[in-house]
């Protein structure tokens, strides 16, 4: 009997270091790539799961892959709906013996991979998000210090080796017959390109995609920037002052692994310096955020979090919509806020500063923050996401018990000249934009 596979493309749009789909190139006589577009779900502040831009960038990273697929005679199925539903449709149709997909250790995605499993076809996990392989830390995941700096120390202690990033495959096997419904796009609006923006995905060198991903961090790398990356990291606007890595990131179309593997090769040949060392530094916060999931699984969504104890909370609805539509009345949190509805992009120093602003200041449920972000950013990661908003709020693993930011002290030190909240002054949000 032939092997017929279904390989399930989530957040790893790459084909180049895809241990998952290497794997099944290798088991399967017949092979259908496919990715399954989430519902069109909103929240109750009815903005969508997925925003615009981020929307755009998907389908942008979406489009190369299929582009890539093809010059292996292969092709990328799109499909709308139910991730369990829709893989039981298709694996009906075309007797598939077997699904892979990455693993995704968030509530929503374990829950897609249980309806998964329970349709009675094998399927096979693969972890690959991280930087550091879980099976290389010093500890099991569950055992890990919840503290950030433990756990950087005990890994710098470790000296662990980031393992090489994998080749492409040299061929990928046939598509198995199937019929023409199962392909449908799912159809992006119209990019919006605003000038102001520090991630203008608009432009051939920050469109989504695996190609564009592995161009743009030799142009970063060409640049020498890696070598004033600490002292450029707090800017709040322009094209330079971060890595920009993380839209490719969190759709993986470049792998965290291969980007530690290139600032390497970057110290090796330039020098290392704190800034070279403070790239695998973020990189290593964006793991710690990923493996607190094995450790906490569904505890780091509720409203406490990980607190037993926590400060009481309510949620001021009035304030959340003047903070998610710019009107609060403070210049840099409403140029903060319009710029990420306008870009789908934010500083991280910004993003921590609205996230203090609506928690403390505005009295709101930091769910309801996280919720925003998740709509509106073009990087959105769930790990991430969802461990900065715990850090902030004081619910997570943070000994602080949270971070308030002073306003005004961040307004004389990242903009004390207006610059930034000017490139935002006359900028209107629409919520029906979105």
């Amino acid at each position: 009997m032939k092997n017929t596979t279904i390989y399930c493309f989530r957040n790893d749009l790459r084909i180049f270091d895809n241990q998952a789909f290497l794997r099944a190139t290798q088991e399967s006589d017949f092979l259908l790539p496919l990715f399954c577009h989430p519902n069109c779900e909103t929240f109750d502040s009815h903005a969508p799961r997925i925003g615009n831009h981020r929307k755009f960038f998907l389908r942008q990273a979406l489009d190369e892959l299929r582009a890539i697929l093809k010059t292996y005679n292969s092709d990328l199925i799109e499909v709308y709906g139910d991730f369990g539903e829709e893989i039981k449709k298709i694996s009906q149709s075309i007797n598939a013996t077997k699904i892979i997909f990455e693993k995704i250790e968030a509530p929503e995605e374990l829950e897609q991979e249980t309806l998964v499993r329970n349709l009675g076809i094998p399927v096979e996990t693969i972890w690959q998000s991280s930087m550091i392989d879980p099976s290389d830390l010093p500890f099991a995941p569950i055992d890990m210090p919840d503290v950030f700096t433990e756990f950087r120390k005990q890994i710098e202690v470790e000296k662990i080796k980031i393992k090489d990033p994998i080749p492409s495959p040299t061929e990928v096997p046939p598509l198995p017959n199937f019929k023409p419904y199962l392909d449908r796009k799912l159809n992006a609006k119209n990019k919006i390109s605003n000038q102001n923006s520090s991630f203008p995905y608009f432009e051939s060198r920050y469109s989504g995609g695996e190609k564009s991903a592995l161009a743009y961090i030799e142009y970063y790398l060409s640049l020498k920037l890696p070598h004033t990356y600490k002292e450029t990291r707090n800017q709040l606007y322009g094209l330079h002052y971060s890595t920009k890595f993380s839209p490719w990131l969190s759709i993986g179309c470049i792998s965290a692994k291969y980007i530690a593997f290139k600032v390497k090769e970057f110290e090796d040949k330039f020098g290392a310096n704190q800034s070279t060392y403070w790239i695998w530094f973020e990189l290593l916060w964006r793991d710690y955020f990923r493996f607190l999931h094995f450790k906490y699984g569904k505890n780091l969504y509720a409203k406490n979090g990980l607190k037993k104890n926590p400060i009481p909370s309510n949620h001021n609805k009035d304030n959340f919509d003047a903070w998610i539509n710019g009107r609060t009345g403070n210049q840099l949190i409403d140029a903060g806020m319009r710029e990420l509805f306008f870009t789908g992009y934010l500083s991280n120093r910004m993003r921590q500063i609205v996230a203090s602003y609506l928690i403390y200041d505005l009295e709101c449920d930091w769910r309801k923050g996280a919720q925003w972000f998740e709509s509106q950013l073009i990087d959105y990661d769930v790990y991430s996401n969802q461990g900065n908003w715990l850090y902030i709020a004081g619910n997570g693993t943070d000994p602080r018990g949270g971070r308030r930011f002073n306003i005004k002290k961040q307004n004389l030190e990242y903009d004390p000249n207006d610059i930034y909240k000017n490139l935002w002054k006359e900028h209107c949000i629409n919520i029906a934009q979105i």
